[in-house]
């Protein structure tokens, strides 16, 4: 059992638990302490000394958005935005929900509600008054500045008046024509200039004093702040899901247009003429208009949950055909010299490119055969296909997953930007192969497509896959700048809407994405390592 959970863990590229297997089993104990050392303890150690260093400096380097998040408020944005996801998930939940659940769902917003009014009333009464010492603080800091910059104010001022009767007083007794005085009135303006600079430059300090204190908020107001913000939101929420479980929800629309419908079977019985036409006409448009109502699904928004989900959707789609272009191409590298030197300039001349010309290049091409994307037959056969395959994901995770021209240009480069490393690899690979064994192949005299399939990948697969793991790799980083400029529905539009948000909270979403990425970049690699290792047959090590 030890060695099959140690072989298990090799092959995911967790070697760093092989030492608490083997403690657990009594193997070495001094040695198995060590290596728990130097591979767990030191590398938490290490992270724990980044967190610190950042939740020291990250408030003391202010910018347009304020100061830079600290850990505590990323993970603060995290658990905001899995609150957030789980919110709009009850929403539509409670849109499409029957009488039963609806009924529930509407008790427990009453009941949360009433909780909730004297707890938000309380928050705004402490939010209040923290806000009036903060002012009363500030006005104390504030004060000595202002007479300081005051006195600096009144200085200037009448030394400016000193200066300027002066320079009149020079004006006035120059003579008509030329003369030295007039070149000294001119110095004497410039003078004047180079005063008043000065002058702004020591009231320059303290006006940054005064703003600063001003744009600084006090633990106590941030906090209060914070718990306002967050009642304010719950109850914004609550108010939300009894609409969409109320007179809003899917079932009581659909009742309340029967009802209309009829209402008008009842006077369309008696009606004739002109009325009638009117009312048949209306019966019409009701029943068309219930239909709808029928397959309506509430119009979730997308949270971060949504976006990662799509984004690795979008990555393993430009993944898998970047492989499917770069295998064939590096077999054919590999296998010919010739073909190698003709792949050579296109290699060397596109894999530098960067990300963000493909992605405007692949947008142009892939707008011209879709300059109607929502008639597109080619499309909507596509995701007809997509999400009958795919049907438990799409309705769980994504439920309006739909694949536009926005995704296709971001999927085909990660393609473009993601293939040359399988492909230099695979040429490798193949070009690498044991001549003995094409030694074999001739003895027992097979064929060319025999020779590949059973010799030739064979051999080459340990490097395929590690290329394949570089290009997932260099995919997952290429699509988020992909996702930003396409505008393509992703974790880069995230990042790049929360920009533009500019504020706080939104800097702080930022930070988190950053570690969500991360994370499933991690995973990604992960993925790889197992299948890399799958594959090996030379116990070679799984690298980092």
């Amino acid at each position: 059992m030890k060695y099959r959970i140690i072989k298990a863990i090799d092959v995911c590229g967790l070697n760093f638990l092989t030492p608490i297997v083997r403690l657990c089993y009594g193997e070495e104990p001094d040695k198995q302490l060590k290596d728990i050392g130097r591979f767990i303890v030191v590398p938490v150690l290490a992270f724990g000394v980044f967190v610190a260093m950042w939740g020291y400096l990250a408030p003391r380097h202010k910018t347009k958005y304020g100061a830079v998040p600290t850990p505590a408020q990323t993970w603060r944005a995290f658990c905001a935005m899995l609150t957030i996801h789980d919110r709009e998930t009850s929403k539509a939940e409670a849109f499409v929900a029957g009488e039963e659940r609806r009924r529930v769902i509407l008790d427990f917003t009453v009941n949360r509600l009433a909780e909730l009014d004297p707890l938000a009333s309380d928050a705004k009464k402490m939010l209040a008054e923290a806000r009036e010492e903060e002012s009363a603080a500030k006005e104390a800091l504030i004060t000595p500045i202002n007479e300081e910059l005051s006195q600096l104010k009144d200085s200037e001022r009448a030394g400016r008046k000193e200066k300027e009767a002066a320079l009149k007083e020079m004006a006035e007794s120059l003579e008509e024509t030329g003369g030295e005085g007039r070149v000294a009135l001119i110095e004497a303006v410039r003078e004047l200039g180079d005063w008043r600079d000065e002058q702004k430059e020591l009231q320059a300090p303290l006006k940054d004093k005064i703003k600063a204190i001003r744009d600084e908020k006090t633990p106590a107001v941030v906090a209060a702040l914070a718990q306002d913000t967050l009642y304010q939101e719950e109850i914004q929420y609550l108010k939300k899901l009894q609409e969409m479980a109320g007179d809003k929800s899917r079932e009581e629309t659909v009742a309340a247009g029967e009802a209309k419908l009829a209402a008008y079977e009842e006077e369309y019985a008696s009606a004739a003429g002109s009325a009638a036409l009117s009312l048949a006409k209306k019966q019409v448009t009701q029943i068309e208009r219930i239909a709808k109502d029928r397959e309506k699904t509430y119009a979730m928004p997308w949270t971060l949950p949504k976006q990662a989900v799509r984004s690795v959707m979008c990555v393993f789609s430009g993944f898998f055909v970047g492989v499917a272009i770069a295998i064939p191409l590096g077999v054919l590298c590999g296998l010919s010299k010739t073909f190698m030197a003709a792949m050579t300039p296109f290699i060397a001349l596109f894999k530098p490119v960067s990300p963000i010309v493909w992605v405007l290049i692949l947008w142009i091409i892939v707008g011209g055969f879709f300059p109607d994307p929502a008639s597109s037959p080619f499309l909507g056969r596509l995701n007809d296909l997509v999400n009958a395959v795919f049907v438990p994901l799409t309705l769980w995770l994504v439920p309006d997953f739909e694949i536009n021209p926005a995704f296709i240009a971001s999927a085909l480069t990660v393609s473009m930007c993601s293939l040359w490393a399988t492909m230099t690899n695979t040429a490798l690979g193949v070009a690498s192969v044991d001549p003995d064994h094409y030694n074999v192949a001739r003895v027992l005299r097979l064929g060319f497509w025999s020779r590949l399939f059973k010799i030739v990948l064979p051999s080459a697969l340990p490097l395929v896959f590690a290329g394949m793991r570089i290009s997932l790799g260099v995919g997952w980083m290429v699509l988020i700048a992909a996702e930003l400029i396409a505008s393509s529905e992703g974790i880069g539009k995230y990042v790049n809407d929360m920009f533009q948000n500019g504020d706080v909270r939104s800097f702080a979403f930022i930070m988190m994405a950053v570690f969500i990425v991360g994370a499933i970049g991690l995973v990604l690699d992960r993925i790889m390592i197992v299948l890399q290792r799958a594959v090996s047959f030379d116990g070679a090590p799984t690298a980092i």
